[in-house]
């Protein structure tokens, strides 16, 4: 199945939840709301001729005015691909977990929340996944500012840090 088809299946079942398709790019993709969401994914696992069972990757994104997750998604059985995108605002980064969907959502959702902040929904076990619990701030928005020292240590090496706060 290709890109165009995958879009019609999803589109005919969930009317407005694909907000953009885009199938001129190397990577063809489906912009989700944020509301339709799970269920769009439930389906693309579910049905028999669409058959996503690999969650290949989730990445975050930080957009600017937005922030917002990448979906890989991979049919070993029917060997189709296509992307998934959501975008949600920074003052509410909330996007539902598709961890109990595919279990590799699990760390990758963990790893979004830690650098990004996105708050994913009904996750099992939504913690930091690379910092410490009480590190402040998500370091891979780009108006994170980066903190001179953690409980007392030093963070960035005293001669890297003329380059790292002058470049702001």
């Amino acid at each position: 199945m290709n890109a165009q088809e995958i879009y019609n299946r999803v589109n005919e079942t969930f009317k407005g939840a694909v907000l953009e398709f885009n199938d001129s790019v190397l990577q063809p993709y489906l912009k989700i709301s944020p509301d339709s969401f799970y269920d769009v994914c439930q389906f693309l696992r579910d049905e028999d001729d669409l058959d996503f069972d690999y969650l290949m990757s989730l990445s975050g994104v930080d957009y600017g005015d937005l922030l917002g997750t990448v979906y890989h998604l991979y049919s070993m059985k029917h060997q189709h691909k296509i992307v998934l995108k959501v975008e949600v605002s920074r003052e509410t980064p909330e996007i539902p977990s598709v961890a109990d969907l595919w279990r590799t959502a699990d760390w990758h959702e963990r790893e979004a929340y830690d650098l990004f902040g996105i708050l994913f929904l009904n996750h099992p076990n939504l913690r930091r996944l690379l910092l410490p619990e009480d590190w402040v701030g998500y370091p891979l928005r780009k108006d994170y500012e980066m903190p001179e020292s953690f409980n007392g240590i030093p963070i960035v090496h005293p001669n890297m840090k003329k380059d790292t706060n002058e470049q702001k």
